[in-house]
């Protein structure tokens, strides 16, 4: 009979298997033979598609090339309506204190412009605490169990914050990971920032890496809020955009 693949050098397979999507060379190829398990488990098969597809990274970083391609390829922003294009679409456990949350476009009464040119709009807060919060599902998201419980890819929270030039206010940020039973696994809480009065209307921004968080994180739960400390009645509370968490590679 006329020889088959698995006559074919290593470097050689390695190159037709690098041709193959990613998921079929887990959820099929890699259940054809020893041989071809042992090359989608390897290093090499998986350096060779990230160099394919432009994704780099130094290789004395890695430990798992394939779990680096797939952090790699799933990298998004998982927080949904982060700059208030879709009203309060996504958000829950809304707290709508005073005359509750409004959605403004930038620059705002007494604002500035936002860093970057891909955000319009912004959240804002009213005379008493306003509040909102979003639950991101990891295994529904893609990133699944052992993932998460083995690599532990760090997961990154951001957000960003302003207050108008006329108006004091408050601002808080906190980020649970949860597990399947809901219970809190590790905990970020900002400090309760206050903005002065005749503040100068920047935007800041306030960043958290949640790493060695242990096993069984199923869910993060993102709230963020404030108020104005002047106690006016109307939307001179802390503006709020441009949420994100991602999972980093």
């Amino acid at each position: 009979p006329a020889p088959g693949m698995e006559s074919l050098p290593e470097a050689v397979l390695i190159q037709i298997l690098a041709s193959i999507p990613a998921v079929d060379l887990v959820m099929a190829c890699r259940l054809v033979c020893c041989k071809w398990k042992n090359l989608v488990d390897g290093a090499a098969l998986w350096i060779l598609k990230c160099q394919q597809e432009g994704l780099t990274r130094a290789e004395s970083d890695a430990e798992n090339w394939q779990n680096f391609y797939f952090l790699s390829k799933k990298r998004k922003n998982l927080i949904k309506n982060p700059c208030g294009e879709e009203d309060l679409e996504h958000w829950g456990e809304v707290e709508n204190g005073g005359d509750g949350w409004k959605i403004e476009e930038l620059p705002g009464d007494f604002g500035k412009e936002f860093p970057s040119e891909e955000v319009h709009k912004y959240f804002v807060t009213s005379y008493e605490w306003c509040r909102k919060a979003q639950v991101i599902d990891l295994r529904a998201e893609g990133y699944w169990e052992e993932l998460m419980d083995t690599t532990q890819p760090k997961i990154m929270v951001r957000d960003w914050y302003a207050g108008r030039s006329d108006a004091g206010c408050l601002y808080e940020l906190c980020v649970k990971l949860l597990s399947e039973n809901e219970d809190v696994l590790a905990e970020y809480k900002s400090e309760t920032v206050t903005i002065p009065q005749d503040n100068d209307a920047s935007w800041t921004e306030i960043s958290h890496t949640f790493s060695n968080y242990g096993p069984g994180v199923c869910f993060v739960r993102f709230e963020h809020g404030g108020q104005d400390t002047l106690f006016w009645k109307g939307w001179y509370g802390v503006r709020i955009t441009n949420s994100s968490v991602t999972v980093e590679p």
